[in-house]
Protein backbone atom coordinates (compact mmCIF):
# COMPACT_ATOMS: atom_id res chain seq x y z
CA UNK A 1 0.00 0.00 0.00
CA UNK A 2 1.44 3.49 -1.02
CA UNK A 3 2.06 5.82 1.56
CA UNK A 4 0.54 8.36 -0.44
CA UNK A 5 -2.84 6.82 -0.58
CA UNK A 6 -3.00 6.26 2.80
CA UNK A 7 -1.27 8.56 4.37
CA UNK A 8 -4.17 10.44 5.67
CA UNK A 9 -5.58 7.43 7.82
CA UNK A 10 -2.66 6.52 9.34
CA UNK A 11 -2.87 10.42 11.00
CA UNK A 12 -6.29 11.17 11.27
CA UNK A 13 -7.56 8.00 12.60
CA UNK A 14 -4.98 7.47 15.31
CA UNK A 15 -5.28 10.70 16.31
CA UNK A 16 -9.48 10.88 16.53
CA UNK A 17 -8.80 7.91 19.00
CA UNK A 18 -6.18 9.14 20.79
CA UNK A 19 -8.71 12.49 21.87
CA UNK A 20 -11.63 9.95 22.65
CA UNK A 21 -9.28 7.91 25.13
CA UNK A 22 -7.57 11.04 26.36
CA UNK A 23 -11.02 12.32 27.20
CA UNK A 24 -12.87 9.26 28.52
CA UNK A 25 -9.11 8.78 30.92
CA UNK A 26 -9.42 12.77 31.76
CA UNK A 27 -13.07 12.11 32.93
CA UNK A 28 -12.25 8.56 34.64
CA UNK A 29 -9.66 10.96 37.39
CA UNK A 30 -12.07 13.39 37.61
CA UNK A 31 -15.10 10.37 38.66
CA UNK A 32 -12.15 9.02 41.12
CA UNK A 33 -10.62 12.81 42.40
CA UNK A 34 -14.21 14.56 42.26
CA UNK A 35 -17.26 12.19 41.73
CA UNK A 36 -19.92 15.02 42.22
CA UNK A 37 -18.72 17.40 39.67
CA UNK A 38 -19.62 14.25 37.00
CA UNK A 39 -22.79 13.32 35.76
CA UNK A 40 -21.61 9.33 36.97
CA UNK A 41 -20.51 10.32 40.42
CA UNK A 42 -23.11 12.25 41.41
CA UNK A 43 -25.61 9.53 39.89
CA UNK A 44 -24.02 6.47 41.25
CA UNK A 45 -23.85 8.04 44.79
CA UNK A 46 -27.80 8.98 44.20
CA UNK A 47 -28.23 5.52 43.01
CA UNK A 48 -26.53 4.08 46.58
CA UNK A 49 -28.70 6.08 49.11
CA UNK A 50 -32.06 4.84 46.52
CA UNK A 51 -30.74 1.22 47.28
CA UNK A 52 -30.54 1.83 51.16
CA UNK A 53 -33.79 3.41 50.99
CA UNK A 54 -35.70 0.83 48.96
CA UNK A 55 -34.09 -2.06 51.77
CA UNK A 56 -34.54 -0.16 54.65
CA UNK A 57 -38.78 0.11 53.68
CA UNK A 58 -38.62 -2.56 51.60
CA UNK A 59 -42.65 -3.58 52.24
CA UNK A 60 -43.90 -0.43 51.05
CA UNK A 61 -41.37 -0.21 47.84
CA UNK A 62 -40.56 -3.19 46.40
CA UNK A 63 -42.41 -2.83 43.58
CA UNK A 64 -41.12 0.41 42.82
CA UNK A 65 -37.54 -1.20 42.67
CA UNK A 66 -38.85 -4.18 40.66
CA UNK A 67 -40.40 -1.80 37.94
CA UNK A 68 -37.26 0.92 38.38
CA UNK A 69 -34.97 -2.09 37.81
CA UNK A 70 -37.41 -3.98 34.45
CA UNK A 71 -36.77 0.01 33.07
CA UNK A 72 -32.94 -0.47 33.48
CA UNK A 73 -33.34 -4.17 31.99
CA UNK A 74 -34.73 -3.07 28.93
CA UNK A 75 -32.93 0.02 28.12
CA UNK A 76 -29.59 -2.70 28.17
CA UNK A 77 -31.88 -4.97 26.12
CA UNK A 78 -32.55 -2.65 23.41
CA UNK A 79 -28.86 -1.90 22.72
CA UNK A 80 -28.00 -5.17 23.26
CA UNK A 81 -29.87 -6.40 20.00
CA UNK A 82 -29.40 -3.10 17.95
CA UNK A 83 -25.59 -3.94 18.71
CA UNK A 84 -25.94 -8.04 17.75
CA UNK A 85 -28.03 -7.36 14.66
CA UNK A 86 -25.76 -4.42 13.16
CA UNK A 87 -22.97 -6.93 13.96
CA UNK A 88 -24.93 -9.49 12.14
CA UNK A 89 -25.44 -7.39 9.08
CA UNK A 90 -22.14 -6.10 9.11
CA UNK A 91 -20.86 -9.50 9.07
CA UNK A 92 -23.01 -10.32 6.09
CA UNK A 93 -21.73 -7.40 3.83
CA UNK A 94 -18.09 -8.36 5.20
CA UNK A 95 -18.99 -11.83 3.65
CA UNK A 96 -21.04 -10.96 0.69
CA UNK A 97 -19.40 -10.21 -2.95
CA UNK A 98 -21.34 -7.22 -3.75
CA UNK A 99 -20.04 -4.12 -4.75
CA UNK A 100 -21.09 -2.38 -1.51
CA UNK A 101 -17.20 -3.78 -0.28
CA UNK A 102 -15.67 -1.59 -3.13
CA UNK A 103 -16.64 2.77 -2.60
CA UNK A 104 -16.12 4.99 -5.38
CA UNK A 105 -12.42 5.80 -5.48
CA UNK A 106 -13.21 9.40 -6.19
CA UNK A 107 -15.81 10.11 -3.42
CA UNK A 108 -13.51 8.49 -0.58
CA UNK A 109 -10.00 10.29 0.78
CA UNK A 110 -7.59 7.92 1.94
CA UNK A 111 -6.95 4.54 1.37
CA UNK A 112 -9.62 2.53 0.03
CA UNK A 113 -7.80 -1.15 -1.53
CA UNK A 114 -9.76 -3.91 -0.43
CA UNK A 115 -7.32 -4.20 3.01
CA UNK A 116 -8.30 -1.56 4.04
CA UNK A 117 -11.86 -1.98 3.68
CA UNK A 118 -12.03 -5.13 5.28
CA UNK A 119 -10.01 -3.34 7.54
CA UNK A 120 -12.95 -0.87 8.82
CA UNK A 121 -15.63 -3.65 8.77
CA UNK A 122 -13.95 -5.80 11.13
CA UNK A 123 -13.24 -2.97 13.68
CA UNK A 124 -16.76 -1.79 13.32
CA UNK A 125 -17.30 -5.32 14.07
CA UNK A 126 -15.31 -6.04 16.66
CA UNK A 127 -16.78 -2.13 18.43
CA UNK A 128 -20.38 -3.84 18.30
CA UNK A 129 -19.71 -6.91 19.62
CA UNK A 130 -17.90 -5.95 22.64
CA UNK A 131 -20.72 -3.22 23.23
CA UNK A 132 -23.32 -6.17 23.29
CA UNK A 133 -20.39 -8.07 25.48
CA UNK A 134 -21.05 -5.49 27.84
CA UNK A 135 -24.39 -4.76 27.72
CA UNK A 136 -25.18 -8.63 28.18
CA UNK A 137 -23.05 -8.77 31.53
CA UNK A 138 -24.63 -5.36 32.36
CA UNK A 139 -28.17 -7.29 32.77
CA UNK A 140 -26.71 -9.99 34.26
CA UNK A 141 -25.34 -7.69 37.35
CA UNK A 142 -29.73 -5.78 37.15
CA UNK A 143 -30.79 -8.90 37.17
CA UNK A 144 -29.09 -10.29 40.35
CA UNK A 145 -29.78 -6.93 41.93
CA UNK A 146 -33.81 -7.17 40.71
CA UNK A 147 -33.78 -10.35 43.72
CA UNK A 148 -31.59 -9.41 46.28
CA UNK A 149 -32.63 -5.72 46.75
CA UNK A 150 -35.99 -7.57 47.95
CA UNK A 151 -34.00 -9.83 50.34
CA UNK A 152 -34.64 -8.99 54.13
CA UNK A 153 -30.96 -7.86 55.43
CA UNK A 154 -32.39 -9.34 58.81
CA UNK A 155 -32.56 -12.75 57.41
CA UNK A 156 -29.29 -13.06 55.53
CA UNK A 157 -26.95 -12.93 58.43
CA UNK A 158 -24.82 -9.70 56.90
CA UNK A 159 -24.43 -11.16 53.83
CA UNK A 160 -26.77 -9.68 51.87
CA UNK A 161 -26.14 -5.40 53.02
CA UNK A 162 -27.17 -2.44 51.32
CA UNK A 163 -23.54 -2.43 50.30
CA UNK A 164 -23.76 -5.38 48.24
CA UNK A 165 -26.30 -4.77 46.86
CA UNK A 166 -25.28 -1.48 45.70
CA UNK A 167 -22.00 -2.64 44.46
CA UNK A 168 -23.63 -4.94 41.87
CA UNK A 169 -25.98 -2.46 40.92
CA UNK A 170 -22.78 -0.21 39.88
CA UNK A 171 -21.36 -2.88 37.94
CA UNK A 172 -24.08 -3.03 36.06
CA UNK A 173 -24.18 0.60 35.32
CA UNK A 174 -20.25 0.81 34.46
CA UNK A 175 -20.67 -1.77 32.03
CA UNK A 176 -24.10 -0.25 30.56
CA UNK A 177 -21.88 3.46 30.31
CA UNK A 178 -19.23 1.10 28.76
CA UNK A 179 -21.46 -0.52 26.01
CA UNK A 180 -23.10 2.60 25.33
CA UNK A 181 -19.91 4.42 24.97
CA UNK A 182 -18.74 1.45 22.81
CA UNK A 183 -21.66 2.02 20.53
CA UNK A 184 -21.34 5.62 20.70
CA UNK A 185 -17.54 4.96 19.10
CA UNK A 186 -19.08 3.40 16.40
CA UNK A 187 -19.84 6.34 14.98
CA UNK A 188 -16.66 7.50 13.72
CA UNK A 189 -15.65 4.27 12.47
CA UNK A 190 -19.19 4.09 10.51
CA UNK A 191 -18.01 7.41 8.64
CA UNK A 192 -14.22 6.05 8.15
CA UNK A 193 -16.01 3.97 5.63
CA UNK A 194 -16.10 7.47 3.78
CA UNK A 195 -12.69 9.06 4.70
CA UNK A 196 -10.70 9.27 7.54
CA UNK A 197 -11.70 13.25 7.52
CA UNK A 198 -14.71 12.44 9.16
CA UNK A 199 -13.57 10.67 10.98
CA UNK A 200 -11.45 13.00 13.33
CA UNK A 201 -13.94 15.46 13.00
CA UNK A 202 -16.81 13.36 14.49
CA UNK A 203 -14.25 12.03 17.15
CA UNK A 204 -14.00 15.72 18.24
CA UNK A 205 -17.21 16.29 17.76
CA UNK A 206 -18.34 13.58 20.26
CA UNK A 207 -15.76 14.56 22.32
CA UNK A 208 -17.65 18.20 22.80
CA UNK A 209 -20.59 16.77 23.32
CA UNK A 210 -20.34 14.02 25.69
CA UNK A 211 -18.10 16.67 28.11
CA UNK A 212 -21.57 18.75 28.01
CA UNK A 213 -23.10 15.40 29.32
CA UNK A 214 -20.43 14.39 31.71
CA UNK A 215 -20.28 16.99 33.96
CA UNK A 216 -22.38 18.99 36.38
CA UNK A 217 -23.20 22.32 35.52
CA UNK A 218 -21.64 24.72 38.53
CA UNK A 219 -24.00 27.05 40.27
CA UNK A 220 -24.01 30.09 38.89
CA UNK A 221 -22.34 33.17 41.02
CA UNK A 222 -24.88 34.57 43.54
CA UNK A 223 -23.12 38.27 42.24
CA UNK A 224 -24.42 37.92 38.93
CA UNK A 225 -27.61 37.26 39.80
CA UNK A 226 -28.26 40.21 42.33
CA UNK A 227 -29.61 43.69 40.83
CA UNK A 228 -29.09 46.97 41.42
CA UNK A 229 -31.35 46.83 44.19
CA UNK A 230 -29.94 43.63 45.88
CA UNK A 231 -32.97 41.50 44.94
CA UNK A 232 -32.11 38.33 43.28
CA UNK A 233 -33.02 38.09 39.56
CA UNK A 234 -34.57 34.81 38.58
CA UNK A 235 -36.53 34.21 35.65
CA UNK A 236 -39.36 31.05 37.35
CA UNK A 237 -39.50 28.63 34.56
CA UNK A 238 -42.36 26.47 36.37
CA UNK A 239 -45.95 27.85 35.44
CA UNK A 240 -48.20 28.45 38.08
Amino acid sequence: MEWKKCYLDVILVPLGFCICMAYHLWLWHKIRTQPFTTITGTNARGRRLWVAAIMKDNEKKNILAVQTLRNTIMGSTLMATTSILLCSGLAAVISSTYSIKKPLNDAVYGAHGEFMVALKYVTLLLVFLFSFLCHSISIRFINQVNFLINCPPEGSNGVVTPEYVSELLERGFLLNTVGNRLFYAALPLLLWIFGPVLVFLCSVTLVLVLYNLDFVIPPVDQKKLLGNNGQIIIECQSAV
